[in-house]
């Protein structure tokens, strides 16, 4: 390859890296402008801080391991 050949190869990739570069910025700045909303509450479930009843487990299957009155193969 020439010179010039090299400064053109550079040339075409310096130029491809500004347009990935404003491409990249135009996304940032999307995703921003999109992330500074407030998030939907009437969507969100409150979970309480107080144990699960135990009841809400029997008759359960431990997962992975099976049922609790057989045995594995």
């Amino acid at each position: 390859m020439s010179l010039q050949d090299d400064l053109t190869a550079v040339r075409r990739n310096l130029n491809e890296l500004v347009r990935s570069v404003e491409q990249l910025e135009k996304d940032v700045a999307r995703q921003s402008a999109a992330g500074s909303r407030p998030p939907d509450t009437s969507r969100m479930v409150t979970i309480p801080d107080t144990p699960y009843d135990s009841a809400l487990w029997t008759d359960t299957d431990d997962e992975g391991l099976g049922a609790r009155d057989r045995r594995a193969p």
